[in-house]
């Protein structure tokens, strides 16, 4: 399982409108790609405009590859991109170790 981890920075006064769409670009979009697995996502307290994104794919190919190059990446994007102060910052990670 790969997660991969997204620090996401978004406009001054939108969370409550980025909060829906992001929770409907996961659901309506994300979730259809090959591999997916689950998805989490953070707000900051002390920044309140940051989010970290976690999603969980069975492969990495299947986020840079599959996703990213497909049908689905612009559809996520028209989605949460007008939202984005920046680009997000992405970063994949292997699972060392997992709680019982």
């Amino acid at each position: 399982m790969i997660l991969e981890l997204a620090d996401i920075r978004i406009h001054p006064g939108q969370n409550a409108a980025f909060d829906e769409a992001i929770a409907r670009g996961l659901r309506d979009v994300i979730s259809q790609a090959k591999g997916f697995q689950g998805y989490k996502v953070n707000k900051g307290i002390e920044s309140p405009e940051r989010y970290i994104l976690q999603i969980f794919w069975d492969t990495l190919e299947d986020h840079t590859v599959g996703f990213r190059e497909g049908a689905l990446f612009p559809q996520w994007r028209a989605i949460v991109g007008p939202f984005f102060a920046s680009p997000p910052v992405v970063e994949h990670f292997d699972l060392v170790v997992k709680s019982a």
